[in-house]
Parts: C-alpha cells; structure tokens; sequence
C-alpha cells in the first residue's frame, strides 16, 4: 500500500464531467489499498475569470482581499470532488489550505509556503477517507488567506508530499509528460521517460511550462520524487527523480526556448568599481528579474554592458536607466524586444567536450546569429532574433539527435 499524491490543473477538472472521470479514477486506486491525497486547481478560466471581476471595480484591487476572491476557485473544485467521491460510495474529504495547515509568508498574491503541519490531512488518511486539498493557496500568520502564484497548486502538491513523506507525487496535466522540446515546435519531439531534477529545473527555467520551477525546487530539496502525466491517458508519463537514479545520462536531454525576454545595452560605460552596483540596484529594487549578464573587455578603460530582463518590465527598465546612463556616462542605452533564448539542457555535458561548439556550428549552419551566450555545467543559452526561434530549436534537436529513440 502506498500513499500517493496527486495534483489535477484547471483543464482536468474543468466541467462536472471531468471532474466524474477523475472521480472513477481516484475511486479505483483507493480500492487497490492505496491512501490518496488529491490537489485540485480552479477549474480552467475560473481564476482569469475573478481577476476580470475585481478590476470591474478598480485596475488595482487590494491584494488581500483579492487573494479571498480567488480561493473561492479552489473552494469550489474540492467541494464538487469531495461530493462526487461520497456519491459513488468513496469516504472522502476537502479541505482548504488553512484547514490543512498550509503556512505562508504574508506576501499576496506570490506566497512561499513555509511550513506544512500534516496532522490533519493524516487523521483523515487514519479514517479511510480519500483527502482533497485546495491548491494554490495557504494562510499566512495573521490567518489570512493567501494565493501562491503561478503553478501553485503544484507546489502545494509537492510541499504536502514532502511532509507527508509520500512514495510519489503525481503531477496531471493535459500533456503526458515532459518532451525533448515543444512538440508545437518540433513534431518529432519525443517524451522522456526519466529526467532529472537539475536538468527539470533548468527546463523549468528556460520555458518549459509542464512544471513550474517552485515546485521542481521544494522536491529538489525534499527528495520528491514527480511524475508527470496525462489525466486524459493512463499512459506511463516522465519520473522527475535524483540523477545518480537515471542509469544513463544522456549529453543533451531538451531543446527548450523563452520569447518573453529583451535585451537591454549600455555602450562605452566607465570600468570602474561601483559602475555595476549602480545600474543593477534600482533594478533589483524594483523586483526586476535580471537574467544574462555579460561585459566585453575594457578598452580604453571603457566597457559594453548587455543583460536580459522579462519583456513585460522592458519599458520599466529603459524608464529606469534613462537617468541612470546620463550618471554614469554611458555613450548609449540601447534596447530589443525582438528577441529570444534558446537552450540545450543535458546532465552528460558535464562530461563531455565539445558540446558548445557542435551548437554553434548546428545555429551557424542554419543561418542563426548568435547575439549572447551564457552557459552552466548543464546548460548552453545562446539569445537570438526572435524569427529564427523555430528555425534553431528544430536544427538543435536534430543536430544531438533527439528525434531517435534512446
């Protein structure tokens, strides 16, 4: 018997009938003698959909409350299961976060879960009961309700199976499991069947959307081992588990590519101490992510810096430098939001030369400028002009061969 966890996002619960057909499901595992808790996110829409709502009264609504608003999504998903599951003649339970002691920082709207007491969700697991906890959200320490952000139900479904200490967390979603690149992209995309967490977290990073990069992070740090797969096939998805577990490494396991970032410059800047601290501070307090950063060699004891940043905060930033160029004396500040990154992701590079240049030589022979590079022991980023992206991640995946079957 095992005690399983499972998480099911918006398109997975997003009618009564969906909803059923998890039901069917969740009721046949607890028959095999498994104990299951199950997160469930709002369904599809439903979340955009209340957003719309509050800023029919104000573009900005108070966060707080917003946050109240939007649980309501949760609420109703893990209601209308737990009703599905009593009407078919399975014990079952919903709790919202602050029922099954989900603590977060008091941070609306982007909460980072704290600390999980699992007392609760395991007196009812005791009881035979099948438990059904409302993702996405928690409550902070003056009890108030709070949201988690982008893919937060699915840290909430890691964060309760570290704490449960579970043999698997199941992640569903509409795609059955993680791919060597976008299947949108490239038809020949194949899924893996075993990846590991560094290599999940930097294709997390990078753009791949099936995990957000939080809940790769808490099973990073918690040993939780994932599984990623369809709710609509019960076919075998992608295990997201430790790398010395996956008995091959493969050089390069994913192509993955962003086109929500741009490109800032800042051209003949005096190479002197304090130059960096002064363009990037306003920047990081302003919460301004900043992502490649690379400065060409002084001559002249002058210098070019170029960085990367979300595209949405672009015109902050180039706002934000205007005054801060005329400072420190730059020649110009130049900007492009016509960009993109590609990168390959592999755990066998740390072991293998020459990886480097068999991608420039892939992007070159496919006619794609390289406009920066930045690398780590298991990945390769190169920006480029945002009209080539397909062109390039298709000539990358072809070019290490992850279009053959291993």
């Amino acid at each position: 018997m095992a005690l399983i966890v499972q998480k099911y996002g918006g398109t997975s619960v997003g009618s009564i009938e969906k909803i059923r057909n998890i039901a069917v499901k969740l009721k046949t595992i607890k028959e095999q003698g498994h104990d299951l808790v199950v997160v469930l996110s709002a369904m599809s829409g439903e979340t955009d959909r209340l957003i719309r709502l509050a800023q029919e009264i104000t573009p900005t609504p108070d966060t707080r409350e917003l946050d109240c608003l939007l649980s309501i999504g949760e609420q109703t998903t893990v209601s209308l299961m737990a009703v599905t599951l009593i009407d078919m003649g399975i014990d079952a339970v919903s709790l919202l976060g602050f029922q099954a002691k989900i603590i977060s920082d008091d941070v609306h709207g982007k909460a980072r879960i704290e600390d999980v007491d699992p007392a609760r969700i395991q007196e009812e697991l005791a009881q035979g009961r099948i438990v059904v906890v409302a993702g996405f959200q928690g409550i902070d320490p003056n009890g108030d309700i709070t949201t988690l952000g982008r893919g937060g139900s699915d840290t909430t479904a890691v964060a309760l199976a570290a704490a449960l200490k579970a043999d698997v967390c199941e992640i569903y979603t509409d795609v059955t499991g993680v791919f060597t690149t976008d299947p949108n992209v490239e038809k020949r995309a194949r899924k893996l069947d075993r990846i590991s967490y560094e290599e999940m977290l930097e294709m997390a990073s990078l753009g791949a959307k099936v995990l957000e990069i939080r809940s790769v992070e808490l099973a990073v740090n918690h040993q939780v081992v994932l599984h990623v797969r369809s709710t609509f096939s019960d076919e075998t998805g992608t295990l997201v588990m430790k790398e010395e577990d996956i008995m091959e490494k493969r050089v390069v396991s994913g192509v993955a590519y962003r086109k929500d970032e741009a490109r800032v410059t800042l051209t003949k800047v005096p190479d002197k101490p304090g130059i960096a601290q002064t363009i990037f501070k306003p920047i990081s307090d302003a919460n301004i992510v900043v992502d490649m950063i690379i400065q060409n060699t002084s001559a002249d004891c002058l210098t070019d810096l170029t960085f990367t940043v979300p595209k949405k905060d672009f015109a902050r930033t180039m706002a934000m430098l205007t005054p801060t160029a005329k400072e420190i004396g730059a020649q110009q500040l130049l900007g492009d939001e016509n960009i993109a990154k590609v990168s390959i992701v592999g755990a066998g590079m740390q072991n293998h030369p020459g990886v480097a240049a068999k991608m420039f030589a892939a992007l070159a022979t496919a006619g794609v400028n390289i406009l920066m590079i930045s690398t780590s022991e298991i990945k390769i980023s190169c920006v480029i002009d945002e009209n080539y992206t397909e062109l390039a991640v298709r000539a990358l995946h072809k070019e290490f061969g992850l279009d053959k079957v291993a």
